[in-house]
């Protein structure tokens, strides 16, 4: 079946206290993207790339592929405008997809550039199987939730508990289905836009590694994991 992988990039350098775009930061001499496209094509190098940025990020990109050749050689992808949240930027992307076919779908965070070749192959086998997947580790910690009848926190049994990550992966014509409903701000990652439209979501167990990088300490963090990887 054909594959697709959109890989949303909206971030900014807020959180890392830097003047560029935390998926333009180097991670290992490279750009952070360029390592999570090249996890895709790992998994699988006929699996087609959209990059989703931020219009005002799109030339710095390429420049970026331009000093970096080795990601448009080993990465090619198409570029698409975002959105104002993840849902538009996520919904743009979708509709740049023209296929008569059958096709799944990933979406995956940019700043998640540790992601197993193997974590992907195995949410898409399941995606084939059931109709979508979604990448999701179990808390290791314990979890309390606010009860407004009690003005108090709830302890939550933690095995009742998954941590949602990327890939998110759906069948084509279910997500632009889906994807045609008006934004809510309930909307916090795709999974739950298929949710509001009626799916039944399959979580698939991913790794803890599987970090998003949103701060100077998670970069740490990766460039220690790969550094033990290799």
């Amino acid at each position: 079946m054909r594959k697709i992988a959109i890989i949303v990039a909206g971030g900014t350098g807020q959180r890392m206290n830097s003047a560029v775009a935390k998926q333009f930061l180097l991670l290992r001499n490279k750009p952070i993207l360029f390592h999570t496209l090249r996890a895709f094509k790992l998994a699988d190098p006929n699996t087609e790339l959209i990059v989703v940025l931020p219009s005002n990020q799109i030339d710095y990109w390429r420049t970026l592929c331009d000093k970096y050749p080795e990601i448009s050689i080993e990465t090619p992808h198409q570029i698409i405008s975002g959105g104002e949240t993840r849902f538009h930027s996520s919904k743009n992307g979708i509709a740049a997809i023209q296929s008569e076919q059958a096709c799944m779908v990933a979406i995956h965070d940019g700043v998640r550039p540790l992601i197993l070749p193997s974590t992907i192959n195995k949410a898409f086998e399941m995606a084939e199987a059931k109709g979508n997947s979604v990448v999701s580790v179990s808390s290791k910690d314990s979890i309390r939730l606010w009860d407004a009848n009690l003005h108090a926190y709830k302890s939550v049994l933690r095995d009742n508990v998954k941590i949602i990550q990327t890939p998110q992966i759906f069948e084509l014509n279910s997500l632009k289905e889906a994807f045609n409903q008006a934004y809510s701000p309930l909307f916090t990652d795709d999974a739950s836009v298929m949710e509001a439209n009626g799916a039944i979501i399959h979580l698939v167990e991913g790794e803890y590694t599987n970090l998003k990088i949103t701060t100077p300490e998670d970069l740490l963090v990766a460039e220690s994991i790969l550094e033990q990887a290799k």
